[in-house]
């Protein structure tokens, strides 16, 4: 194999692997597909392996339309030839034949609006009950009016949240309507004997309990325990004073098992609940309420983090008391987002403390920040489903994210320029007008185009683009530079607030064998001021093609070399949200 035909190959192979990654070829794929393909080369993998660095580097200085564009004409075929990739399939639930309709449930406590660390547990739950047909149930867990408290907000951003998903349940409760059926339960579990009321202190029943020992009220009557229960009920014992507990076994090797509580007081005139007010004095904790509705809203599988697990040991406690059959139980390990807070507590403080102004800041992870930010719930659908319901822990990075949403939107979203932190370059001797048609995107021309006329003015025939300080801060004076879908100039002067080139030539060839940097522009008159809200929550401010005044809010767009963005507002300026390159 001669040189030109070994460079002409590594070309190919550098410029498929660059359109399949985003405009960014990988070196070590393309070495591994070259030497796969010509493995007599492998006697000079160094020599080759500089080559393809500096290929590589002449395909990555390309725009992505630029890229596919050459594919296009010299590789059709590629195009044709893409591998389907074979969607990924949820593993089988357990214990099918049991139950006559699988039902699932997703239980958020309102005191916060959904995240992307809440999405494992609606994606798993909802993507199943479609699966087999079932029913997906929506269970607000609003009983605990003091330490997390409920934000009446929350309700109904939380069930937008679950429609922007495509996880719309089919039945919906909220815990606090249900006071009442808690109660009935706990006095039934205190007449049979299988629960009481402690009245003793925290410390004294945690000392009694390490050392496996029954407290003071473990063995009392149940007549009195539930003479005590009413007390509770009408007020006469103060926070903190009576604890409502459920007997299981005082050897169990966990203490955290022994005796777990299940319903205390609380001061409903200092802490009444948001929805209806003071009306409770006794509020059940999770343990009770959740295993009470598992059973009587027919939950056939559990599926939450393992974090779960003991919670599952005291339930089946409370079960076997009642005459129960407990659910199956799939507990899946940590979800863990590098650079990602997905911690509840940091995001209600941050809004408390004014840190964040509203639920959509774009640098939480909640749904209402990536869905202004313009990342798509397929993509975070897609991301859970092959993530799967492993109990191992998995650690993810925002990238991951990104690469879903990238691979929807690619095709989707139409192409403009933006010219972030922008200088007046002024370009000299254009011998003629030169009428540009641009794709909206490279693979669909039946989409249309934008088109630029620049039409040279004056005695030295010049016309005035917008063009970023940072593309000609990384020029040098007196190089080609390709103004991508125009012509060829050479930078004659720049400094902090313009610049100056000269004309050299129309066509794109001479740009490529010179390596020249392709930048994009707008033409001066044909532009619109835009700001980009950035994830981190600062703005870029540039300039946007005046093409862009005819998008709409929610319109998800690529601008070229700079990334995908979420249109947030269109009048004399644009405004855009920022979702990745």
């Amino acid at each position: 194999m001669n040189p030109k035909e070994t460079t002409e190959l590594i070309r190919k192979l550098a410029l498929l692997n660059a359109v399949r990654h985003n405009g960014k070829a990988q070196k070590g794929p393309v070495i591994g597909k070259v030497l796969g393909e010509k493995p007599e080369l492998r006697e000079k993998a160094k020599e080759i392996a500089g080559i393809i660095s500096e290929v590589i580097e002449e395909v990555n200085s390309l725009s992505l339309n630029e890229q596919k564009r050459i594919v296009e004409e010299r590789w059709p075929e590629a195009f044709v030839t893409k591998k389907v990739e074979e969607e990924k399939r949820l593993p089988p639930l357990p214990n099918l034949g049991k139950y006559a309709q699988v039902v699932t449930r997703f239980s958020p406590n309102p005191d916060c609006v959904l995240h992307l660390g809440s999405a494992r547990a609606i994606v798993l739950c909802y993507e199943y009950t479609r699966m087999y047909k079932g029913k997906f149930i929506l269970r607000f867990e609003d009983t605990d009016p003091r330490l997390k408290r409920t934000v009446l907000e929350c309700y109904d951003l939380i069930r937008k949240d679950l429609v922007w998903l495509g996880c719309k349940p089919n039945e919906e409760y909220i815990q606090s309507d249900r006071i009442s059926i808690y109660y009935e339960y706990a006095e039934r579990l205190l007449k049979d004997g299988k629960a009481y009321v402690c009245t003793c202190k925290p410390e004294q029943f945690r000392e009694k309990s390490l050392t496996c020992e029954p407290c003071e009220c473990r063995d009392l009557p149940p007549e009195e325990h539930f003479t005590r229960w009413q007390h509770m009920v009408e007020g006469g014992y103060n926070e903190g004073e009576a604890v409502v507990r459920i007997k299981t076994d005082l050897n169990h090797p966990n203490p955290a098992v022994r005796d777990w509580p299940a319903l205390r007081v609380i001061d409903a005139e200092k802490y009444p609940h948001p929805r209806i007010g003071s009306k409770y004095r006794v509020w059940p904790l999770y343990n009770f309420a959740c295993g009470i509705d598992d059973h009587l809203m027919g939950v056939t599988h559990i599926i939450r983090g393992k974090e779960h697990l003991t919670n599952r040991v005291r339930q089946k406690y409370m079960y076997k008391h009642l005459g129960w059959q407990y659910p199956e139980a799939i507990h899946y390990g940590r979800l863990k987002i590098t650079g990602a807070s997905l911690s509840k507590s940091e995001i209600i403080r941050g809004m408390r403390e004014g840190i964040y102004k509203s639920w959509d800041d774009p640098r939480l992870a909640t749904f209402a920040a990536l869905r202004r930010r313009g990342i798509t719930p397929e993509a975070i659908k897609k991301l859970i489903i092959d993530v799967g319901p492993k109990t191992s822990d998995v650690v993810l990075s925002w990238e991951n994210l990104y690469a879903y949403n990238r691979k929807i939107l690619d095709p989707e979203a139409d192409r403009y320029f933006f010219v972030h932190n922008p200088i007046q370059l002024t370009v000299k001797n254009i011998p003629k007008t030169f009428k540009v048609k641009l794709r909206l995107h490279p693979d669909h021309p039946e989409r249309g185009f934008r088109e630029h006329s620049i039409k040279p003015e004056g005695e030295d025939s010049s016309a005035a683009l917008w063009v970023s300080r940072n593309d000609i801060d990384a020029s040098e004076v007196g190089k080609m530079i390709r103004l991508m879908g125009l012509f060829n100039i050479k930078v004659e002067r720049a400094d902090k607030y313009s610049a100056e080139a000269s004309f050299i030539s129309e066509g794109y060839e001479e740009a490529r064998k010179a390596g020249a940097p392709l930048i994009h522009w707008i033409s001066i008159g044909a532009d619109l001021p835009c700001e980009v809200v950035m994830s981190n929550a600062t703005v870029a401010e540039g300039i946007a093609e005046s093409y862009c005044k005819r998008l709409k809010p929610n319109d998800v767009i690529q601008f070229e070399r700079f990334g995908f963005v979420r249109i947030d507002h269109v009048n004399a300026q644009l405004i855009a949200y920022y979702a990745h390159r």
